[in-house]
């Protein structure tokens, strides 16, 4: 601060203000030099934390989507341990509904009143829809693998070949797979 002599006090206040603004100005320079590599570190910070970021989003999204194949999996994987147990279930289920159908057809050629089987047949038909399983329809069909096995052929110029022209056990479709084949006779031209 410099202090002129025989000068009114307006006057050394105003020098006196034109040093502050001079110290002030001369700070601020010198801490904006300072600041500018703080600013280019604080930059690269920035920049490395974003991509940083970015890394733990890509992880996030694989982490996701990986939970979200498990999951998938895992209830597929019940679905179709539920099923094939139903499906085992059925199986010996059919052999004794096989039994009750013989037992009706002998009853019927007796002329013996079957009404007790009858309704039994009902049940069992009811408990057979009620877990998706349906019989397979063969009769007058053509042949597929896929669902039939062949134990017989009969020559039969009149039919295609590979008719079905009997049915000797029924088959049946569990949730859309074959559980059992249907046993038929098929026929061949000649």
């Amino acid at each position: 601060m410099i202090k002129l002599s025989n000068e009114s006090n307006s006057d050394e206040i105003s020098i006196n203000t034109v040093s502050k603004n001079e110290e002030e100005n001369n700070s601020s320079m010198m801490e904006s030099k300072s600041l500018e590599p703080r600013i280019d570190e604080l930059i690269t910070q920035l920049e490395l934390e974003q991509q940083r970021s970015s890394e733990y989003e890509e992880k996030l999204k694989l982490v996701l989507a990986d939970f979200q194949n498990l999951s998938r999996k895992t209830q597929i994987d019940i679905e179709n341990g539920v099923n094939s147990k139903i499906n085992e279930f059925a199986l010996d289920f059919l052999q004794i509904y096989d039994d009750f159908v013989r037992a009706k057809e002998v009853f019927s050629e007796s002329k013996i009143n079957s009404n007790g089987i009858d309704s039994i047949l009902k049940n069992m038909d009811s408990l057979l829809q009620k877990y998706h399983i349906q019989q397979i329809d063969a009769l007058g069909e053509i042949f597929d693998p896929n669902f039939h096995e062949a134990i017989s052929i009969i020559t039969d110029p009149a039919l295609d070949d590979n008719t079905i022209t009997k049915e000797l056990r029924k088959g049946y479709i569990s949730h859309e797979r074959v559980i059992r084949p249907t046993l038929v006779e098929i026929s061949k031209k000649g």
